[in-house]
């Protein structure tokens, strides 16, 4: 490809909007073009990228005996009705009216469309295990797209999925689909680690997500040095500091005059953090809910929405406070009456100091099972930097992190939903076992940017490469140094290189080494007057400081060797 010819153009600066190294960097580098916000156009570099990771992607889901499909994004939203997520989901699902008010959504995941697939091919344990896939468009309506590709309304991404006879048999598929994933992120220079995850609204059982650490990610990461122990935020466990046992003790009053908030009030008391019962407030699916937990730790609401198998759940604002009588700052489940209580199993420690119910009044010694009972006892304590462990004595450390793919154990909630069975050995009738399995192709591609840069631009991993060398030509109206830098560039293409050739007659060497460098292909040629003058061509990584001499005859050979 000649540059001169190239639709897309570089820029010097990257619009304000663009935060993140990956989203300036493939802004200036003309590999994307926004239309609106969270929805994208791949410019000719950008989309050839994306068919590199995607023919990545096909290799590895081949590999691991996937076959690859095709489904339809636009889907009868009865689909989504008889599974259930019409509501779970409803909040990024886009509806569409077709002829005759008929009802359909754009499809931001395609569970419900492969089960009745399945329906329609399978009768017998014979054709599994089974695994598909397909790389398609997919559309949520995402709140607040953000940080370039990572967050958008429109994306590619490779779901698969998986059908098995039994667990064990799913325990394999699932495997075959991890290994793939630690293979397809090697390659595309992403370095990821897996970690526990929370499965959400796509349901079912053991679920990992694979992330990118770095400091622009929107998921907390919970990592323990000492066992590799990894969980995002939302799924993380720990050790939850144990106090000694105490006899309960008598309720009383006391008070507590403007002590509003946890902190004033153990200061107030001259008591720990462990000794107060804390309330917080919120509404599931429409109805109040008032969640107790122990006053040194914090509320994790994935863990709270799970045990309450909420669609929605926010915190409750001011005025649904006064609406359900709740005294904000002095509340307790002591006496509360029409409203779910859920508590954390730490609220079962004795003698704590609660809210009672009346402003500026707190009792002390509350006792759950005499004072007071909840609805639900769970664990839904959110998991914090420096708290111990789950598996060891190490203290936890916080990382941020992109999530590039997401493995799910999904069991039979889809296929019981939508009635898919098969005949077993027996000609008994059973519901397959799914597995699910989802990379966000875009975001490889940002990450990819984000992971392989520096001070002047992208460095692409060989493999993710648009071009494999970018020769650049100077000097033409020198003699013979066009015609020498043509015979490279064809030199090059014979050797089956594909070449990005910057033949603009314009443009200092300066613009035209700062594009290079920007646009980070993994080895750059240069021919030019001086470079012919010392004997041929200038040859370099784009990683490499200094560049080598290389015959004009030679290049191909070299560039080569420098690919690996």
């Amino acid at each position: 490809m000649r540059m001169s010819r190239l639709f897309s153009k570089t820029l010097r600066n990257a619009p304000a909007e663009a935060e993140t190294a990956n989203h300036q960097l493939m802004l200036r580098a003309g590999l994307v073009q926004q239309l609106a916000a969270g929805i994208y156009s791949y410019l000719p570099l950008g989309s050839k990228v994306m068919r590199k990771i995607e023919q990545i992607i096909r290799e590895e889901m081949d590999r691991a005996d996937g076959q690859e499909v095709v489904m339809p994004a636009l889907q009868p939203a009865e689909l989504w009705e008889q599974s259930g997520r019409i509501e779970t989901m409803r909040d990024v699902l886009f509806h569409l009216k077709g002829r005759g008010e008929k009802d359909y959504v754009l499809g931001p995941t395609h569970e419900e469309v492969i089960v009745d697939l399945f329906k329609r091919q399978v009768q017998s344990y014979r054709d599994m295990p089974l695994m598909l896939y397909q790389i398609q468009t997919k559309a949520r309506d995402e709140a607040r797209p953000r940080g370039g590709l990572m967050r958008v309304r429109e994306f590619t991404m490779k779901d698969a999925y998986s059908f098995d006879a039994d667990w064990d048999s799913l325990d394999n598929s699932y495997q075959a689909a991890r290994d793939a994933y630690i293979r397809i992120f090697e390659r595309c220079g992403v370095p990821t680690i897996p970690v526990q995850a929370d499965s959400g609204a796509i349901g079912g059982k053991d679920s990992e997500e694979f992330i990118f650490l770095t400091d622009v990610g929107e998921d907390t990461i919970l990592l323990c040095p000492r066992c590799n122990y990894a969980a995002n935020a939302e799924k993380a466990e720990f050790k939850k500091p144990q106090y000694d046992a105490e006899d309960t003790l008598p309720l009383e009053e006391v008070a507590t005059p403007g002590q509003k908030t946890i902190d004033d009030l153990v200061k107030f008391l001259g008591i720990p953090h462990h000794k107060t019962l804390k309330a917080v407030f919120y509404e599931a699916d429409g109805a109040p809910v008032f969640v107790a937990i122990r006053g040194d730790l914090e509320v994790n609401e994935a863990k709270l929405r799970n045990a309450l198998k909420a669609v929605e759940l926010e915190l409750l604002d001011a005025q649904g406070v006064r609406k359900h009588n709740l005294v904000a700052g002095s509340a307790s489940p002591v006496g509360l009456k029409d409203i779910k209580i859920v508590a954390d199993d730490t609220a079962q420690d004795a003698n704590l100091v609660a809210g009672a119910n009346k402003p500026d009044i707190h009792y002390r010694n509350v006792n759950h099972g005499r004072d007071w009972n909840a609805d639900i006892i769970t664990n839904i304590a959110l998991a914090q930097e420096g708290a111990t462990c789950p598996n060891c004595d190490g203290k936890l450390e916080t990382k941020r992190g992109v999530e590039m793919g997401h493995v799910f154990k999904l069991g039979t909630v889809y296929t019981e939903k939508m009635e898919a069975q098969f005949a077993d050995a027996d000609g008994n009738l059973q519901h397959p076992i799914m597995g699910c399995y989802g990379i966000g192709v875009g975001r490889v591609f940002a990450s990819a940017i984000e992971a392989n840069h520096d001070e002047r631009g992208i460095i692409w991993p060989p493999e993710l490469a648009p071009y494999h060398v970018h020769l650049v030509g100077m000097g033409f109206d020198k003699p013979g140094v066009k015609e020498s830098a043509e015979q490279v560039y064809q030199q090059l293409q014979d050797a089956g290189l594909d070449v990005l050739f910057d033949d603009r007659e314009v443009g200092s060497a300066g613009v035209k080494f700062n594009d290079a460098d920007l646009l980070g292909m993994p080895v750059r040629v240069t021919v030019s007057p001086r470079s012919i003058e010392n004997g041929g061509a200038e040859v370099k990584k784009r990683t490499d400081k200094d560049a080598q001499i290389v015959a004009l005859d030679a290049v191909a050979a070299t560039a080569k060797s420098l690919l690996g």
